[in-house]
């Protein structure tokens, strides 16, 4: 571990002397590789965690628009900026801190890393990663694709190390900052660690995300993407949308429409591309699920669909006279599980949306935007999104607040995450 970072130290004192046009000069070699063997990296990502081929090949085509946002755009991003003040010259530099920490997750094992790992690097930083253990073929195929495509040897590498070394790597001073993406308790283990050493930590973590549907909504195309929105990689996202909230008078309407597009969902093997449900990554994973489930059902929930294990494959449920007591409104539900809500007013609805102590995201589905618009600073969330799914973009920040972490991931903001911000001013004797 120690030569790795000796490495990636040393590797970075040539590439920040590079400047930005030839840092983001490999990025459309990046961005090639990735759709050319977009199969292969597909296939790879289903064997270790078993999500959807078709899903999987959609996770790496976004890797690649990713690369290709940050070379249209990093070279504008980390331009120096002149500002006028009393000196003779005054600007801001964007330099880059050294070594950065990547602790990534395994429900999307190359969007998770690439998004993190690419702005991370263009900016300067070289980055070692240490990935999921479930998922350590695509761990290893990152590595290779960043050499591949002709970045200096040393600017990503894998850390094949286990959760328990991850403190020392974070407490190495070779190592400057972190990123993590995963659950609540390694972000508050991560970042106690980082506060020792006053290091800068990045924190992507859960989500609980509400759904709202106003009594005004396009009901057609708001059940065609809550289930979508649930559904997508069996519900293992920290963005999937998990508490739907229904005004009561299209309550039944809505239950009967989602429901029957829920059956509609072809489960099966994995590698068919008709396939849209598949396995969890884990066993245990599915019996967690199981059990907040069983719980929700004792304290009240009505089971309308699915609730059934087998192994690692958790059927599509959903559950009706959900309140906020039960594990599946006040707990992260990580799987294929929707918790149905109503509601009688807006005001009742921001309520119920802001009762968690999560707040990565809501989706708001009404036709009234002008009024909803005035209540976007009501909802406690890192992104509000008005008739779609939350989702993230390479082009807008992504982020949470409350525990759903801190800072920002994508666009500008996420490729200055990892800078120092370096004011300069210059004045003549």
């Amino acid at each position: 571990m120690q030569s790795q970072l000796e490495f990636s130290a040393h590797t970075q004192l040539s590439w920040k002397q590079l400047s930005i046009k030839n840092r983001i000069s490999f990025l459309p070699q990046l961005a090639k590789l990735l759709l050319e063997n977009k199969q292969e990296y597909a296939t790879c990502i289903v064997t270790e965690m078993h999500k959807p081929i078709s899903q999987a090949i959609a996770e790496v085509e976004k890797c690649s628009l990713l690369c290709n946002y940050y070379y249209e755009n990093a070279e504008t991003f980390l331009a120096t900026k002149n500002i006028k003040t009393e000196a003779f010259e005054s600007f801001v530099t964007n330099e880059p801190l050294g070594v950065i920490l990547g602790v990534m997750p395994w429900n999307f094992p190359f969007w998770q890393v690439y998004r993190f790992a690419v702005p991370t690097i263009i900016a300067g930083n070289t980055v070692v990663v240490k990935h999921a253990s479930n998922v350590p073929k695509s761990a290893e195929l990152i590595q290779e694709i960043f050499e591949q495509a002709g970045f200096p040897k040393g600017c990503y590498q894998d850390l094949p190390i286990p959760s328990s070394e991850v403190a020392a790597v974070i407490a190495n001073p070779i190592v400057k900052a972190v990123s993590l993406t995963g659950s609540e308790q390694a972000g508050i283990a991560v970042t106690t660690e980082a506060g020792k050493h006053l290091k800068k930590c990045v924190l992507e973590l859960g989500g609980s995300n509400a759904f709202i549907i106003l009594e005004d909504a396009n009901l057609e195309k708001a059940v065609a993407i809550a289930v979508n929105a649930r559904m997508q990689n069996a519900g293992q996202s920290c963005i999937a949308a998990k508490r739907f909230l229904v005004h009561e008078n299209i309550a039944t309407d809505f239950i009967s429409r989602f429901t029957k597009a829920v059956q509609e969902l072809k489960t099966g093997d994995a590698l068919d591309l008709n396939t849209q449900i598949g396995s969890l990554a884990r066993v245990d994973l599915a019996e967690e699920l199981e059990l907040q489930v069983q719980k929700s059902i004792q304290m009240g929930a009505k089971l309308i669909l699915g609730g059934n294990r087998k192994g690692a494959f958790y059927e599509p449920t959903i559950l009706t006279k959900v309140t906020a007591e039960m594990p599946v409104f006040n707990e992260e539900t990580f799987g294929p599980v929707a918790a149905i809500v109503t509601f009688k007013s807006v005001e009742e609805a921001i309520k119920l949306s802001n009762q968690s102590d999560f707040g990565l995201g809501v989706s708001i589905f009404t036709q009234d935007i002008d009024f909803i618009k005035t209540k976007i600073s009501d909802f406690n969330e890192g992104a509000v999104f008005f008739n779609e799914m939350v989702k993230s973009d390479p082009r807008l920040p992504f982020g949470g607040v409350k525990k759903s972490g801190y800072g920002r991931e994508l666009s500008e903001d996420g490729i200055k995450e990892f800078v120092n911000v370096k004011t300069v001013v210059i004045n003549k004797l």
